[in-house]
C-alpha cells in the first residue's frame, strides 16, 4: 500500500551499521537515566522500600517519556524534511514523478520511510517502560497512553516536515520552516486555554482541549491523571485522535498539491524554428547573433571579486521567497517575547531567572536556523553537482571559506540580531527593577554592563561556532542528509542536553555530589558524540581537545548562572563562566578554520599522500 519507496527503506534500514548503534545508544542512555533517578530517590548505600521503588519507577518513566517526546518532535520533522529535500537537491525527485507510482505512494512512502528509524527506536524503549510496571508507581494504561502520544507525535511532526519539504524548493527553507511551524504550533497550543476563556467562556473544558492539542500537556495528563477519571476519552487518546486527523489532512493536502508544487522553477523550452535564422546573415551579423543566442537572458550582472560571496548574497541561492522564513521567525519570536515579558510583569511575581524564559528559546531557535543555513550552503552545492566543479576552479580556499561564512552571516542577520537585542532589553529592564535602589545611575549601569557584555560575547561566540560547525561537517560528510542531522543534532544536544543535565541535578535538590557518576556518564556520551561529529574518520588532536572543552564549558557556564547558589534565586557573576565558554568554543572554531584555510585538501580528506608512501 505504501509503495516501493517504503519497501526499499524497510529492506535497507536494518542493514545499516548505524541501525544497531542507535538502538544500543538509546538503551545505554536509559540505563544512565535510571542510575540518575535511582540516586535521586534511593541511593546506592541501602536497600529500597516498596514506596521508594514505586517513586523511582514513576520518576524514571517521567524522565524517559518527556525526553523521548522532546527528541521525537524535533528529529521526526527534520528526518522527513531532509529526506524529501535531498531528493530535490539531487534532481532525483523529478524521476519519482515520472514513474508509474501513485502520488500517495510517493508522499506516504517518503514519510514512513524517513520515520522508520525513529519508530524502531521508540519500539525498543517500550519493553523498558513496561518493565517499570514491576516496580509500581505506574499503571499499564499509562504505558499505552504514553506510547500513543509518542507515536502520533512522531507521525504528526514528520507529516508537517514532509509537506513543507514538498512545498519548498530549497533544503534550508524546508528545514527552517519545519522548525518554525513546530514552534509556532506549540506556542498557539499553549495559548488556547487563555484565548478560549476570554472569547467563549468557561462552558468548554479548555484544559481537555489543551491536552488534545499540546503534546507536553497530553503527556502530563498521562503522568498525573485526574482522580475523578476522564469521564470519556482519556486526554492522551483524544490527543492521538487529533494528531491522526491532523496527519490525514496534511498528507491528503500534500498528495493533492504534489504535482502542482513539483517540479518548481523548471524553464519552458521553446520549440525550434523550422527556418534557419543564420542563412542570410553576414559574418559580423552572424557573430553578433550567436553571441546573443548564447547569452543569459536579462540584464548583465557584474560578478564581485569574490564570486562565492556574490552568489550567496546577490542571487537566489536559497530560494525565491526567503522573506517567508523570516516572517515566520518573527512571528514565533513575538510569541516568545510576549510570554517572557508577561512573566516578568506578572501580578503574581516574577519567577526565578525570568529572562531565561525568553532568551534561551530565542537563542536555541536562532542557532538552529543559523546552523541549517550554514550546512545547506554546502550540501546544496554537493547535491546539485556543483561543489566538485567549484573546488577545481581558481577560487582560493580563503575565498571559498570566508565567502560561505559571509553569505551565511548576511542571510541570517535577521536571526542573529533579535536575541542580542533581547539580551540588551533584559539588561535594561534589570537596571531599573533589580539593582539596589540606593545605587546611583552610574553604579546601576556598571552593575549590569559587565554581565551584559559577558552574555553578548558568549552569544556571538556560539553563533560563530554553529556557522563554522555547519561548514566543517558539510564539507567532510559526503552524505548530505547525515551532515544535516549531525549539525542540527549537535546544536540541539549542546543546548537542550545541557538543560536536561541541569534538570537531573535540580531534582535531587541541587546536590552535584550525589549525581557525579551520572554526570560523568552524560559527559562521556556528549564528548564522544561531539568527537565523532567533528573528527569522524579523520581525527585531529585539536578537534578532539575542542570536543572535550565545549561540553565542559557549556555545562560549567549554565550551572554557574542557574544553580550557582542553590536554594536562592540569585546567580553567579557571568564573567568567568562566559569567558570559559568563549575560550572553549573559540579554540574549537580555530581548530576548524585553520586546516580549512591552510590545508584545504587535507582537511577535506581529498589528498592521496598517505597512500603514496
Amino acid at each position: 500500500m505504501l509503495g516501493p519507496i517504503f519497501a526499499r527503506e524497510l529492506t535497507t534500514v536494518p542493514r545499516r551499521a548505524s541501525h544497531y548503534g542507535a538502538r544500543a545508544g538509546v538503551l545505554a542512555l536509559i540505563a544512565v537515566l535510571g542510575a540518575t533517578a535511582w540516586q535521586a530517590t534511593v541511593g546506592f548505600d541501602r536497600d529500597a522500600t516498596l514506596g521508594e521503588s514505586a517513586r523511582f519507577g514513576l520518576l524514571l518513566f517521567q524522565i524517559v517519556v518527556f525526553l523521548e517526546l522532546t527528541l521525537v518532535i524535533f528529529f521526526a520533522a527534520l528526518s522527513a524534511a531532509s529526506s524529501v529535500s535531498q531528493e530535490k537537491d539531487r534532481r532525483t525527485f523529478i524521476l519519482l514523478l515520472i514513474t508509474d507510482m501513485r502520488d500517495s505512494e510517493i508522499v506516504l512512502g517518503k514519510l514512513f520511510g524517513s520515520l522508520l528509524p525513529i519508530a524502531v527506536l521508540l519500539t525498543v524503549t517500550l519493553p523498558v517502560l513496561a518493565m517499570l510496571l514491576l516496580l509500581g508507581g505506574i499503571d499499564p494504561t499509562q504505558v499505552g497512553q504514553a506510547a500513543a502520544v509518542l507515536f502520533t507525535t512522531a507521525f504528526a511532526s514528520g507529516s508537517l516536515g514532509g509537506v513543507v519539504a514538498l512545498w519548498r524548493e530549497r533544503t534550508f527553507q524546508a528545514l527552517a520552516l519545519s522548525v518554525l511551524f513546530l514552534a509556532l504550533y506549540l506556542s498557539l497550543a499553549q495559548a488556547v486555554p487563555a484565548v478560549g476563556l476570554r472569547l467563549v467562556g468557561d462552558g468548554v473544558p479548555w484544559d481537555y482541549v489543551h491536552a488534545c492539542l499540546d503534546p507536553f500537556t497530553a503527556m502530563r495528563a498521562v503522568l498525573d491523571p485526574s482522580p475523578d477519571g476522564d469521564g470519556g476519552v482519556a486526554p492522551a487518546y483524544g490527543y492521538a485522535l487529533t494528531m491522526l486527523g491532523f496527519c490525514t489532512l496534511l498528507n491528503a493536502f500534500g498528495t493533492w498539491k504534489l504535482r502542482a508544487w513539483n517540479p518548481s522553477g523548471e524553464p519552458i523550452m521553446q520549440r525550434e524554428k523550422v527556418a534557419d535564422p543564420e542563412a542570410d546573415l553576414t559574418t559580423e551579423q552572424l557573430q553578433d547573433f550567436r553571441a546573443k543566442a548564447h547569452a543569459a537572458p536579462g540584464a548583465v550582472r557584474t560578478v564581485w571579486s569574490n564570486p562565492i560571496v556574490w552568489r550567496e548574497i546577490g542571487t537566489y541561492a536559497y530560494g525565491r521567497r526567503p522573506l517567508l522564513v523570516k516572517f515566520a521567525y518573527l512571528v514565533v519570536l513575538a510569541f516568545i517575547v510576549y510570554s517572557s515579558v508577561s512573566l516578568i510583569y506578572s501580578p503574581n511575581g516574577r519567577p526565578p531567572f525570568a529572562a531565561a524564559y525568553g532568551l534561551v528559546p530565542a537563542m536555541v531557535l536562532s542557532m538552529l536556523l543559523v546552523a541549517a543555513q550554514a550546512v545547506t550552503s554546502v550540501t546544496g552545492e554537493r547535491d546539485g553537482g556543483t561543489l566538485d566543479v567549484l573546488l577545481v576552479t581558481d577560487v582560493s580556499p580563503q575565498e571559498f571559506v570566508f565567502g560561505k561564512l559571509l553569505g551565511v552571516l548576511y542571510n541570517t542577520k535577521e536571526y542573529l540580531i533579535p536575541p542580542l537585542l533581547l539580551a540588551v532589553y533584559f539588561a535594561l529592564e534589570g537596571l531599573y527593577t533589580r539593582t539596589p535602589a540606593n545605587l546611583g545611575a552610574t553604579d546601576r549601569l556598571l552593575a549590569n554592563l559587565g554581565p551584559l557584555a559577558s552574555v553578548l560575547v558568549g552569544m556571538v561566540v556560539l553563533f560563530a561556532f554553529v556557522m563554522a560547525l555547519g561548514l566543517h561537517v558539510s564539507l567532510r560528510t559526503i552524505n548530505s542528509r547525515l551532515a544535516i542531522v549531525n549539525t542540527l543534532g549537535t546544536v540541539f544536544f549542546l543546548s537542550v542536553g545541557t538543560l536536561i543535565c541541569i534538570y537531573l541535578i535540580v531534582i535531587n535538590g541541587g546536590s552535584f555530589a550525589n549525581q557525579w557518576l551520572s554526570f560523568i556518564a552524560f559527559l562521556v556520551l556528549g564528548i564522544g558524540g561531539l568527537t565523532w561529529v567533528l573528527s569522524g574518520d579523520r581525527p585531529s588532536a585539536a578537534l578532539t581537545l575542542g570536543s572535550v572543552l565545549c561540553p565542559l564549558a557549556m555545562f560549567y557556564c549554565v550551572t554557574n548562572v542557574i544553580i550557582a547558589r542553590p536554594g536562592t534565586d540569585e546567580s553567579a557573576d557571568p564573567l568567568v563562566p562566559f569567558a570559559a565558554l568563549a575560550v572553549a568554543f573559540g579554540f574549537t572554531i580555530a581548530a576548524i578554520m585553520v586546516p580549512l584555510l591552510s590545508e584545504f585538501d587535507v582537511a577535506l580528506g581529498r589528498t592521496t599522500a598517505a597512500y603514496e608512501e
